[in-house]
C-alpha cells in the first residue's frame, strides 16, 4: 500500500529486473549452445531449456483522457495440475543452490549453479541471476 508514485517505482524496477534478468539466461544459453556447437562429442546429459515468465507493466486509467490511477505488474500465468510442484531452486538470499529430493530436480539446480557462474564470469563479476523457482518440467 504505497502512494501511485513510489508503487510504480517499485513495479518499474522489479519489471526491469525482470527484463534484465531474462537476458542474462538468453548470455548463458548462447554461452552453452556454441560450447556444444564446437565440440565433437554432444554432452552426455541433457541440457535443461528453462525460462522466465513473460510480464510486464499494466497502467490503469479512470478514464481515457486522465491520469494513471494504478499500476500492477501482470505475468503470464503457470498452469499447474494437482501432480505439478513449484520448486525453488535456489533463494535470492543465498547463492547456494537449495538441496532437493527429486532427481530432476536437482539436475536443474546443478544447471542454474552453472548458468551463475558463467553469467558472473561474462559480466565481469558485476552480476548474476540470485532466485529461481519455478514449475518443475518433467
Amino acid at each position: 500500500c504505497y502512494a501511485l508514485q513510489d508503487e510504480s517505482n517499485i513495479l518499474y524496477r522489479e519489471a526491469n529486473a525482470l527484463y534484465w534478468a531474462k537476458a542474462l539466461l538468453q548470455m548463458t544459453y548462447q554461452f552453452v549452445d556454441r560450447a556444444v556447437e564446437d565440440t565433437k562429442v554432444p554432452p552426455p546429459f541433457e541440457i535443461p531449456r528453462l525460462h522466465f515468465v513473460d510480464a510486464g507493466l499494466l497502467f490503469a486509467y479512470s478514464d481515457p483522457s486522465s491520469i494513471v490511477n494504478v499500476a500492477y505488474l501482470v505475468e503470464k500465468l503457470i498452469h499447474m495440475s494437482s501432480d505439478d510442484e513449484f520448486v525453488k531452486y535456489i533463494h535470492n538470499g543465498d547463492a547456494a543452490p537449495c538441496f532437493l529430493l527429486d532427481t530432476k530436480a536437482e539436475e536443474i539446480v546443478d544447471f542454474l549453479a552453472f548458468t551463475q557462474h558463467v553469467q558472473y564470469i561474462m559480466t565481469g563479476g558485476q552480476v548474476y541471476i540470485s532466485d529461481y523457482q519455478g514449475k518443475l518440467w518433467q
